[in-house]
């Protein structure tokens, strides 16, 4: 159970983060071409958002590791 456990959490974070990042990096795709002026401005906010969402997935494998090995 705890293979099972870990594989799931791994998963699923990893799901929810690629969901995530898609999201996030069409909508300031569409924004750059709206307003091509803040392109600087959204693209320090989009990395900021990407290292956020990226935590997720890197927590859930921790949390993941630890009860398989809990």
């Amino acid at each position: 159970m705890n293979i099972l456990a870990a594989a799931i959490a791994a998963g699923l974070a990893a799901v929810g983060a690629g969901i995530g990042n898609g999201l996030l990096f069409g909508r300031v795709a569409e924004g750059v071409s709206r307003q091509p002026e803040l392109q600087g401005r959204l693209m320090g906010l989009m990395f900021i958002c990407f290292g956020l969402v990226e935590a997720l997935p890197i927590i859930a494998v921790v949390i993941g590791i630890l009860a398989f090995f809990g």
